[in-house]
């Protein structure tokens, strides 16, 4: 598999796009972290409110059970130190309902944040990337085949651009008709260099 150009001005242009793509992919993951960490410390009131409420509860909870060893009205006295107990407990219970709903916010902004421009990149970049990935690994494997170069030839014709076509010598096409093997090694050259591909295919 060729995952480079053998041509330095390809091979700086891919090295370029690659980093340029980590990069930007780095800088919003990084951003979505710091967001994360942003919004999770709003949750800070939330888990005061959870200790307070906790404790509240723990401490009423206490004191009821003190009442309750009160003989003949422990029960009675007892009773409302309960009710504070079940209150303070509501509390704690909003406390992690309130850090709850900020962890599963920060969450969902940290995904959008990181997730919408890096699949923007690799929507731009990837397809690219592939694409010559697959044409360059076939291109190179063609060149060493004996006969490879009317294949790389062939492909010149169908896909090069006319401006690049034109560069060439005014018999080119008509070589490669009758089987010239220089007007084939210019066509094949021209579509290995398209790729940024170096060498002459096998004749």
């Amino acid at each position: 598999m060729k995952l480079y150009a053998e041509k330095p001005w390809r091979f700086t242009r891919q090295i370029i796009a690659d980093v340029t793509a980590l990069v930007w992919s780095a800088i919003w993951i990084w951003a979505a972290i710091t967001l994360y960490e942003l919004v999770q410390k709003l949750a800070v009131p939330g888990q005061k409110l959870e200790s307070a409420g906790t404790n509240l509860a723990a401490d009423m909870a206490e004191a009821q059970a003190r009442a309750g060893r009160i003989p003949l009205v422990g029960d009675e006295v007892g009773a409302p130190f309960g009710s504070a107990a079940n209150a303070a407990n509501s509390i704690a219970e909003a406390g992690r309902d309130q850090q709850d709903a900020i962890a599963n916010l920060a969450t969902v902004l940290a995904w959008l944040t990181a997730g919408i421009p890096v699949l923007m990149a690799l929507a731009l970049w990837l397809p690219l990337r592939l694409s010559w990935i697959r044409a360059a690994s076939v291109a190179a494997k063609v060149r060493r085949y004996p006969g490879g170069g009317e294949l790389l030839a062939l492909r010149a014709l169908a896909t090069a651009p006319l401006r690049r076509l034109a560069s060439l010598d005014s018999g080119v096409v008509a070589g490669w008709r009758t089987g010239d093997p220089e007007a084939v090694e210019q066509l094949a050259a021209l579509e290995l260099r398209r790729l940024g591909l170096r060498g002459s295919p096998r004749r």
